[in-house]
């Protein structure tokens, strides 16, 4: 090994034993202390609560369901919009809703059937497949918010570099050097989601919002729903590795890195906060940018934690066929069994796994 490639080795081999010193492992209750830690590492944002102020921008009549353009506050003075699609025939009532999140592309309207430019649809819809619209199909209300760098949300110098280029280094870098991450960023505007389907829309059942995203969505839905306990369930495609055999093993968008976490957890013991919630992982064979033998070692690492809180049958993946990507069949099929059966959190379909 030459002497740089050993040098970041062993620093990956330091942060492990110190995340596994007996000091941090005798802690009563170490997921709380995680939990604590993580938010610490994501940074801090705002504590002061911003009222909503919710604005209606445009109304859309789809084929089976309404969609609506919404902007929220979220925090520090930033706004957010977010497509909302609500079926004609919700699965049941009062109504399960998803937050969708779309990862590295032209953003929302990636994954609610529309162009760069806004117009419907008229080419393939690439690796996320229109998946916000495959969920309100399905009967949900499906939130699908605008993640900061991305769109309509970047910096101006951006926007002249086309529809998929994305602002994500000059944000992360200005957040790193003043304390705060992207992804913490990313996470405590979702949660922000979360607060206006549960205050501004009333036919909303409060205890049944899930959240699924691929790839760099992945990233904020599995964390989100780490942070966030009033989601009630996760699905996290494209995402689920660990960080040494994913995000350190090639060159990432700088969205990804949060300083220190590896002395705290690896990415597993991150998600596995979710738990006895429910939580699906979906990950293409053929995925080169979170590789499958990774993806399976968190999955077997996220059995044996749920299995610690009582809830191994809480957790399934489906490792299909394909590339990074999203699938969605089986992930949809849990998603029923946790959103609109009777069986409640551990219940659904676990096919795949």
């Amino acid at each position: 090994m030459e002497e740089l490639e050993q040098y970041l080795e062993e620093l990956v081999q330091r942060a492990a034993a110190e995340r596994r010193s007996p000091e941090k492992q005798k802690v009563a209750d170490s997921r709380v202390r995680l939990k604590a830690k993580f938010g610490e590492l994501l940074g801090r944002f705002g504590e002061e609560e911003q009222a909503l102020e919710p604005l209606l921008i445009e109304r859309c009549q789809c084929s089976g369901y309404v969609r609506e353009l919404v902007e929220i506050d979220t925090v520090e003075g930033l706004r957010m919009r977010m497509y909302i699609l609500m079926p004609e025939q919700p699965s049941a009532s009062p109504m399960p809703a998803v937050i969708a999140l779309h990862g590295h592309g032209y953003g929302s309207r990636e994954i609610v059937g529309l162009e760069a430019d806004g117009a419907e649809r008229s080419s393939k819809p690439g690796l996320h497949k229109d998946f916000a619209v495959s969920l309100v199909r399905e009967g949900y209300v499906v939130a699908a918010p605008e993640l900061i760098g991305f769109g309509d949300r970047r910096l101006a110098e951006d926007k002249e570099k086309g529809a998929g280029s994305n602002s994500c280094f000059r944000l992360a870098a200005h957040l790193l050097m003043t304390g705060r991450t992207l992804a913490g960023l990313r996470i405590r505007e979702t949660s922000r989601v979360v607060d206006y389907l549960r205050e501004a829309m009333p036919a909303i059942d409060k205890e049944r919002i899930g959240i699924m995203g691929i790839s760099g969505g992945g990233l904020v839905a599995g964390f989100t729903a780490a942070i966030d306990a009033r989601i009630r369930c996760a699905v996290v495609s494209g995402y689920a590795s660990l960080f040494a055999e994913s995000i350190l093993a090639r060159n990432h968008c700088l969205d990804n890195y949060i300083p220190g976490i590896l002395e705290e957890a690896e990415m597993p013991e991150l998600l596995g906060l979710i738990a006895p919630r429910g939580l699906f992982l979906e990950s293409g064979e053929e995925d080169k940018v979170f590789p499958r033998e990774p993806a399976e070692k968190a999955y077997r690492e996220l059995q044996s934690l749920y299995g610690e809180e009582g809830a191994r049958d809480a957790v399934h993946c489906d490792f299909f066929r394909g590339g990074h990507e999203i699938n969605g069949e089986k992930a949809f099929a849990w998603l029923r069994g946790q959103l609109t059966d009777a069986r409640g959190t551990n219940g659904g379909d676990g096919s795949g796994c």
